[in-house]
């Protein structure tokens, strides 16, 4: 483009500069908002709670809430049409909080509403939607850990006892500077899912609010900068993409943003298309792979460690002291908490890779489970043969975990807050999941064990530039990563000793035939000329 500049006409030049600077205009306009919050006199408040400030946005964005309710965002539900079951962080069991109904005051810091601490919380009040969350720009909103998803308005002493101040929220600046939604708001929860900093995903955590490309090529704060609604569109509240509902293969191609297409808009494919390599021999690679599984070559890559595994059972060690004991590695991270138990993590993992067709099951405080093998928490399914699914790369933590030893179920626990049913206090495990599946409405035997499980996450974010995506012998040499993968032959990994030995054999006779038939030719040309 700068060569064709050079050579452009002074007149072609000029209005050429003139077009752009004029759409530069356009977008930049269509960018902006055409309201300035801080003039509307419902805003010129000192509010007193999140609540407040929702009534008057909703004076004027009169549907907002009402399609707020209507999101996962907002129930922490999804029903399956595979296993008919009514999914969501109420129903599924995960390796890290033990199920929200018991710890609602503290999990719903993440939730995008006002109130819910227990199962009294009014899911139609449209005031207790919580607007802000997502719509902050001054990045000073926050939500207190153990006030039910309400932020703090007054200074507050947290953890109580600790000296340490909270400040409160200013409402009314942050109200009066709403935007759209940015990483900051996103990763306010879906980097510290599971507890803490990149603890859950493997590849969501902080570094990718202000990543470099090496970390992820989209969201490079110096290069695209996507936003997270970039790939995730949303349309009235509901957005795009849920690792309840993959797109596991996308065959459609690029999808036109604003079109009425229901498809996925969140898959590689709706921006890249099915064929973008130069290589027709790697477009081929796509008809089995997915396009993470060459691209995200490790997780967890920037600079932010994720948990790994997590064993419950070790919970309740005290210091010399009687103290709850907590202890940390070189890296500072916490390895053992009297709280929780112990944990291991790691970064730049290599991922694990299993066939996905876009079929999930979860596990449920209901289902059965069998104690004598490790229980998935969940469990992808796919097949080499099935012609739906794609190798897919994978995040799986591994833990230990309490289950029912009558009722053959996995096991809720009260896990959170200094209440005398918490065992964080006491630690009384028998209280904590007592109360635990009391609040989850499930029966419990009152005699616990504790189980092996697995959880598997997709990975699908921290996108290395093309320049670093895994070369040929990552898959087709001798420590080859799709190993284990069932169903598949790699030239390069596959190989048999004694059919190699015939290969070079068959190859060194036929090039001692080419030899010795050239030394025949040359030497029965020579003879020829000297007659």
């Amino acid at each position: 483009m700068r060569k064709e500049l050079l050579t452009m006409p002074m007149h072609c030049l000029f209005a050429w500069g003139v077009l752009a600077c004029a759409v530069g205009l356009l977008q930049g306009a269509a960018l902006a908002s055409t309201a300035d919050h801080s003039q509307f006199k419902g805003l010129q408040q000192d509010f007193k709670s999140g609540s407040a400030v929702t009534k008057i946005c909703l004076e004027c964005h009169t549907k907002a809430a009402g399609e707020v309710m209507a999101s996962k965002h907002w129930s922490w539900e999804w029903p399956d049409p595979h296993s008919k079951k009514m999914l969501g962080k109420q129903n599924v069991l995960t390796s890290f909080s033990l199920g929200i109904q018991s710890n609602n005051p503290v999990c719903s810091v993440c939730h995008v509403g006002y109130g819910w601490k227990d199962n009294n919380f009014d899911f139609t009040a449209q005031e207790n939607v919580d607007c802000l969350v997502c719509h902050d720009t001054t990045g000073t909103y926050r939500k207190q850990s153990g006030m039910a998803g309400h932020p703090p308005v007054v200074a507050m002493e947290f953890p109580p006892g600790s000296g340490n101040v909270v400040k409160p929220v200013d409402l009314k600046e942050v109200a009066q500077n709403v935007g759209k939604s940015s990483r900051d708001n996103c990763g306010a929860c879906h980097f510290y899912g599971g507890g803490g900093d990149g603890v859950k995903h493997g590849d969501l955590d902080s570094s990718l609010a202000a990543p470099e490309k090496d970390v992820d090529v989209h969201m490079n704060a110096l290069g695209l900068d996507f936003s997270c609604t970039e790939c995730h569109k949303t349309t009235r509240h509901q957005v795009a993409g849920s690792r309840y509902a993959l797109t596991a293969t996308d065959v459609h191609g690029a999808l036109m943003r604003g079109s009425k297409d229901d498809r996925n808009p969140s898959t590689c494919q709706a921006c890249h298309g099915n064929a973008s390599h130069k290589l027709a021999r790697l477009n081929r690679h796509a008809d089995k792979l997915a396009c993470q599984t060459c691209h995200i070559p490790q997780y967890a890559r920037g600079g932010i460690a994720t948990k790994l595994t997590w064993d419950w059972s070790a919970a309740g060690r005290k210091d010399k002291d009687g103290q709850p004991l907590v202890e940390k590695d070189a890296n500072g991270h916490v390895v053992y908490d009297a709280k929780k138990g112990s944990f291991t993590y790691g970064e730049n993992m290599v991922p694990d890779y299993f066939w996905f067709n876009g079929k999930v099951d979860h596990l449920t405080v209901s289902d059965k489970i069998d104690p004598t093998n490790s229980v998935p928490l969940n469990r992808f399914y796919g097949s080499p043969a099935d012609g739906a699914s794609r190798i897919w790369p994978f995040k799986v933590m591994r833990a230990t975990q309490p289950y029912d030893k009558v009722h053959m179920t996995m096991l809720k626990a009260h896990t959170t807050g200094n209440d005398e049913d918490s065992y964080g206090k006491s630690f009384d495990w028998h209280k904590a999941v007592t109360r635990g599946m009391q609040d989850a409405g499930k029966p419990f035997s009152g005699q616990m064990g504790f189980v092996e499980t697995e959880m598997s996450w997709p990975i699908t974010h921290m996108v290395a530039p093309k320049e670093q995506a895994l070369s040929c012998v990552a898959c087709h040499g001798a420590e080859s990563r799709l190993a284990k993968v069932p169903g598949i032959h790699l030239p390069g990994h596959h190989a048999h000793g004694w059919l190699d030995k015939l290969g070079w054999g068959l190859a060194w006779l036929t090039l001692l035939g080419v030899i010795v038939h050239g030394a025949g030719r040359a030497f029965t040309s020579r003879k020829g000329a000297r007659k």
